[in-house]
C-alpha cells in the first residue's frame, strides 16, 4: 500500500541511465531557476518607495536614479556569475568560489547563508502568495498557515517527481507572469506617450527635497536591491542543465538578467510617472494595473499571475538547495545522505529537508513572514560579497588573458554588495541580527560534522587502523523469553555456528518463574546451557547487559568473540508490530554500543 501510494505521488523509479533525460533545456531552466528573481519585481520597487515616503512623496523621483543603481549592481552580478559558471562548471556558486579562493570558513559562511536563505525563500514566497490569495478571498484568511503548508507539500511532491516534470508544469505560470508584466508596462508606456497620464501626478526629476540624505538614499537602494535575490541560483544548479551545461547556464543567466532589468525598470518608471504611493492594503503593481486597465480582465490577469509567481518563487529554493547541499556533503560538512539520488534521480533528501524546514518556519511565524524579508535579503548579499571578492582573488592570482576587465567588474560588484550588506545591518538591525547568531552556530556544526567524518575515515583506513586480533572461537549468548518456535529457530542457527559454546539467558521477575522455566528447559534443551537471572526491578536490559559484560571480559582473555544472538518474530502485517513488546529491538539498541560484542538478530516470520 505504501509503495503504491509512493508510486502514485512521485512516479515510477527511473534508471540511472535516464539521468540525461532529467536535464533542463534553457527554456525550462529559465522558468524554474528565475522565478525567485523575477517574482521580486512584485515587491522590489515598492521597497524603494516605502523608504522614500518617510521623507515625502516629493522624494519619489529619487526612485529613478536608485533603480539605475540597482541595474548597475544587477549587471555586475550577472557578468560575475557568468564568469563563475565557466570557472566552476560543476555548480556550487558562491560556496565553491569563496572556499577555493578565500578559504574554508568564508566558503562555509557563503554556503551556510545560502542554505538558510533557500529555506527562507520557500517560506517567504509561499506565505506572500498565500496572502495574495486570501486578500482576494477574505473568508480564507484564518486558514493562511494551512494553505501555505499545503502549497509547500505540493511543491515538495512536484520536485520529488523530478526536475524535468516540475519544470514542465511550472514554466507556464512563470511565462504568463512575464507576459502579463510586459503587457502592463507596454500599455502604461503607451498611455504616457499618448498623454493620457497627467504629468502633474509626479514630481520632476531633480526637484529639491528637504530632509533627504545619503543615508536615506543608501537605505532605499539596499531595500530595492532585494529584487536581486535569486540571481545566484543558476550558478548553483549548473549540473541540472543539458550539455553543454556551462554554456546553457550562462545564456539562461543572461536572459534572466535581461528580463529582470526590463521588468524592474518598467515598474519603477510607471510607479514614478503615475505618482503611486505605497499602501498597506494594495501593492504598487496592483495600483499600476488598476490605473492602466481599470478593474478589467487584464487587471485580474496581472494580479493572478503575480500571486502565482510569488508562490512558485519557492521553486528556486527547491532547485538550488539540494545541489548546494550536495557540494557541502561531498566536502564532508553536512550529512552524506544529501548526496543520494532518489527514485526520480533528484536529490530527494535535500528536497524533503527543505520542505520540512520551510513548513516549520511558516508554523513558527504563523504565516506572517514579512519580517523575514530583510533577513532573507542580507542572507543573499553576504554570499554576493564573498563570491565577488573570491573572483577578485582568483584573477589577481591567475592573471589570465583579459583579467583586468574581469577584476574591475568583480570589484564593482563586491563593493556595492558590501555597501548593501552594511546598510541592511545599520538600518534593519532589529530584523537581521539573527544572522549574527545562526551563522556562527551553523559554521560550528559544519566543522563538527567534518571532524567526525575525518575521524571515522582515519579509523577505518587500512593504513592507520589497529591490526585485527585473531579470533580463537565464538561464545554465543541467546536471550530467551520462553519455549517457542522463535527460540528454537535461533538455537538451531546458533548450533550451526558454535554448538559447544551456547549460553541461553532467561531473565525472571519472580523466583517461582525462574525455577519453573529451568525445569522446562532441562527437559526441552538439556544440551544447551541455561543461565537464569533474577531481576528485582523488572528490568530485562540491566541484568542481561551486566551478564554479557562479564562474559565478554573473560572471553577477551582467551581471544574469544562474544556474539549475542537475538530471537525476533516478524508479524505478517506491519501494524501488528504495535501490538507486541519490542524487547528485541531494545536489547539490540543497548548492546550495539558494547565494543567487543557482536549483535545478530535471527528473524522468525509469522504466517498469519
Amino acid at each position: 500500500m505504501v509503495s503504491s501510494l509512493k508510486r502514485f505521488l512521485i512516479g515510477r523509479p527511473l534508471k540511472s541511465t535516464e539521468l540525461g533525460e532529467q536535464k533542463l533545456n534553457k527554456t525550462k531552466a529559465l522558468a524554474i531557476l528565475s522565478s525567485d528573481a523575477l517574482s521580486s519585481v512584485a515587491y522590489g520597487p515598492e521597497q524603494i518607495l516605502l523608504v522614500l515616503i518617510t521623507i515625502s512623496a516629493v522624494a519619489f523621483w529619487y526612485s529613478v536614479p536608485i533603480a539605475i543603481g540597482v541595474l548597475i549592481l544587477l549587471t555586475a552580478l550577472i557578468l560575475s556569475y557568468r564568469q563563475i559558471i565557466f570557472a566552476y562548471p560543476h555548480g556550487g556558486g558562491a560556496y565553491i568560489v569563496s572556499k577555493t579562493n578565500l578559504g574554508t570558513n568564508p566558503g562555509l559562511v557563503a554556503g551556510g547563508s545560502l542554505l538558510v536563505d533557500y529555506i527562507l525563500t520557500v517560506a517567504v514566497s509561499v506565505s506572500a502568495g498565500t496572502d495574495a490569495i486570501t486578500s482576494a478571498f477574505p473568508a480564507l484568511h484564518e486558514y493562511n498557515v494551512m494553505i501555505a503548508i499545503i502549497f509547500v507539500v505540493l511543491l515538495t511532491l512536484l520536485n520529488l517527481r523530478g526536475v524535468t516534470e516540475s519544470a514542465s508544469l511550472l514554466a507556464y505560470p512563470v511565462y504568463l507572469f512575464i507576459l502579463a508584466l510586459f503587457i502592463l508596462i507596454g500599455a502604461g508606456l503607451f498611455r504616457i506617450a499618448a498623454g493620457e497620464v497627467p504629468p502633474e501626478l509626479h514630481t520632476p526629476v531633480g526637484t529639491p527635497v528637504a530632509g533627504i540624505s545619503l543615508f536615506i538614499l543608501l537605505r532605499a537602494f539596499a531595500s530595492g536591491s532585494s529584487a536581486l535575490t535569486g540571481v545566484e541560483a543558476i550558478s548553483n544548479a549548473i549540473p541540472n542543465f543539458k550539455s553543454p551545461a556551462p554554456a546553457n547556464a550562462a545564456k539562461t543567466l543572461t536572459a534572466m538578467g535581461f528580463l529582470l532589468a526590463l521588468l524592474f525598470s518598467g515598474i519603477v518608471y510607471l510607479a514614478y510617472y503615475y505618482g503611486i504611493t505605497p499602501l498597506a492594503e494594495v501593492t504598487v503593481v496592483s495600483q499600476i494595473a488598476e490605473e492602466t486597465f481599470g478593474r478589467t480582465f487584464m487587471y485580474f490577469f496581472v494580479q493572478g499571475t503575480t500571486a502565482l509567481i510569488l508562490i512558485l518563487a519557492a521553486n528556486t529554493g527547491y532547485s538550488a538547495f539540494p545541489l548546494l547541499a550536495v557540494n557541502l556533503a561531498k566536502d564532508k560538512f553536512i550529512p552524506r545522505m544529501f548526496t543520494i539520488r532518489g527514485d526520480r534521480l533528484g536529490y530527494s533528501n535535500g528536497i524533503v529537508i527543505l520542505g520540512f524546514a520551510s513548513i516549520l518556519l511558516i508554523i513558527v511565524f504563523g504565516g506572517h513572514t514579512e519580517s523575514l524579508i530583510p533577513l532573507y535579503a542580507v542572507g543573499v548579499f553576504i554570499p554576493f560579497t564573498l563570491s565577488q571578492t573570491g573572483m577578485m582573488v582568483k584573477w589577481l592570482r591567475e592573471k589570465p588573458k583579459g583579467w583586468a576587465v574581469k577584476f574591475v567588474i568583480n570589484t564593482i560588484g563586491a563593493l556595492i554588495s558590501f555597501v548593501v550588506t552594511i546598510v541592511f545591518f545599520l538600518t534593519k538591525f532589529a530584523q537581521v541580527w539573527p544572522v549574527l547568531v545562526f551563522l556562527p552556530i551553523i559554521i560550528y556544526l559544519f566543522h563538527r560534522i567534518n571532524l567526525h567524518y575525518e575521524a571515522v575515515g582515519d579509523q577505518l583506513r587500512m593504513t592507520t587502523c589497529e591490526p585485527a586480533i585473531p579470533i580463537e572461537g565464538n561464545i554465543i549468548i541467546v536471550p530467551v523469553s520462553g519455549i517457542t518456535h522463535v527460540v528454537e529457530n535461533s538455537l538451531n542457527y546458533a548450533k550451526s555456528l558454535s554448538p559447544e559454546r551456547i549460553i541461553a539467558v532467561y531473565v525472571a521477575f519472580e523466583r517461582e518463574d525462574e525455577k519453573r522455566f529451568e525445569e522446562k528447559w532441562n527437559k526441552w534443551q538439556p544440551d544447551v546451557r541455561l543461565v537464569t537471572l533474577h531481576s528485582q526491578y523488572r528490568s530485562i536490559i540491566q541484568p542481561l547487559t551486566k551478564f554479557v559484560d562479564t562474559v565478554e571480559h573473560k572471553a577477551n582473555e582467551s581471544n574469544y568473540q562474544v556474539t549475542v544472538l537475538i530471537p525476533q518474530f516478524i508479524p505478517k502485517k506491519g501494524w501488528h508490530h504495535f501490538l507486541h513488546n519490542q524487547s528485541s529491538l531494545l536489547i539490540r539498541a543497548f548492546l550495539l554500543y558494547r565494543r567487543n560484542v557482536v549483535v545478530t538478530t535471527v528473524p522468525y516470520h509469522l504466517k498469519k
